[in-house]
């Protein structure tokens, strides 16, 4: 074919006909770029196929992931709930009351206490896409920055439970600073029974306690601290991660 192109210049040429072979050669040039222009939009198309393909790959896996951590979300919700109603009834209790049960205000106690709370989402994923600078393939723009804010989100969450866990730590101190047996806690709340743990030979009784001034001002910032964990932190990241699960059910084919 290309021989036969040769020969018809030639020809053109050879015969004077230049006008005729500059408009010849001004056809080739423009089909030429049309063949270069078809196959780029073809390349290009295939790229962007390619780049659907994988974003969906990841949408599908960062779903997942979050609904897991939503998941776990829930769950520790509850826990923290559990711990502040406990403490709640601790700090109502009155050593005076006759009523008042050594075992039930030890089972309070491990209750309230005995639970530390870390929020461990599920960001393998997530962070695998940043290190591998792949998250730019989450062609949302909304949704890009919520993940990126995601991570930053989950900084104010770990710090706002070691808050709790200092605070927690402090109410539990004062057992020991003040003579009081953690043992026998854990032996009316069954706890040293499920563990094969012997009996202690603690005599005296942990509801003086309650008449502590540092146990009741350290009860008192736990709760406030348990309560504002949930209202301000876990509750408005669960928000936060619901949205994002929005962001990506739209985008999922």
């Amino acid at each position: 074919m290309s021989r036969l192109f040769r020969k018809f210049r030639q020809e053109i040429i050879s015969k004077g006909k230049i006008q005729k072979y500059l408009l010849y050669a001004l056809g080739e040039v423009v089909l030429l770029v049309i063949g270069i222009m078809i196959a780029l939009a073809i390349n290009n198309n295939n790229v962007i196929n390619q780049n659907r393909v994988k974003e969906q790959v990841y949408l599908k896996g960062l779903k997942e992931d979050f609904q897991i951590s939503q998941s776990k979300l829930q769950e520790l919700i509850k826990v923290n709930r559990n711990n502040l109603e406990n403490a709640k009834k601790i700090i109502q209790a009155d050593p005076k009351d006759s009523n008042l049960l050594e075992s039930q205000f030890s089972q309070w106690v491990f209750e309230a206490l005995a639970f530390e709370i870390s929020f461990s989402p599920n960001n393998s994923l997530l962070m695998e896409m940043i290190n591998s600078g792949s998250l730019k393939d989450v062609s949302n723009p909304d949704l890009r920055k919520s993940l990126t804010d995601w991570l930053a989100n989950l900084e104010d969450i770990h710090s706002q439970e070691n808050e709790l866990s200092i605070q927690r730590e402090k109410v539990i101190n004062v057992f020991d600073e003040e003579g009081y047996s953690i043992r026998k806690v854990f032996e009316d709340a069954g706890v040293t029974q499920e563990l094969g743990i012997s009996k202690g030979d603690f005599s005296g009784s942990n509801l003086q306690i309650l008449e502590s001034v540092s146990f009741e001002n350290r009860l008192l910032i736990f709760i406030l601290t348990t309560q504002a964990t949930e209202e301000a932190h876990y509750l408005p990241l669960m928000d936060k991660l619901e949205s994002i699960l929005a962001l990506i059910e739209k985008e999922i084919d």
